[in-house]
């Protein structure tokens, strides 16, 4: 059974920042890739950021220069470091992993989702 938890969350003013974590455990051989995406009300989930194994990453146009992701691939732990935040951020952030098992089975994994409040 593999679970990821997701820290961090909470409001903020404008312009300020957040730091989110994300913890994977269970039966993980490897993780390819961790992500984070965003859902709001009225919207479609939508990606923010993702990065693979090797650190390559790759974020959505409205976050570049103010979102950082990384990983700590000794923790199975993906974080997301949020500056400048702005109220459009205002989202319920959720983790995700592709993980493989000790069988061998590649899956795709969801955290609970954290909510974060960005007040103008």
């Amino acid at each position: 059974q593999v679970q990821l938890v997701e820290s961090g969350g909470g409001l903020v003013q404008a312009g300020g920042s957040l730091r989110l974590s994300c913890a994977a455990s269970g039966s993980i051989a490897s993780i390819t890739v961790m992500g984070w995406y965003r859902g709001a009300p009225g919207k479609e989930r939508e990606l923010v950021a993702v990065i693979i194994s090797g650190g390559r990453t790759n974020s959505a146009d409205s976050v570049k220069g103010r979102f950082t992701i990384s990983r700590d691939n000794a923790k199975n732990t993906v974080y997301l470091q949020m500056n400048s935040l702005k109220p459009e951020d205002t989202a319920v952030y959720y983790c995700n992993a592709d993980i493989k098992n000790m069988r061998g089975y590649e899956f795709r994994y969801w955290g609970q989702g954290t909510q974060v409040t960005v007040s103008s």
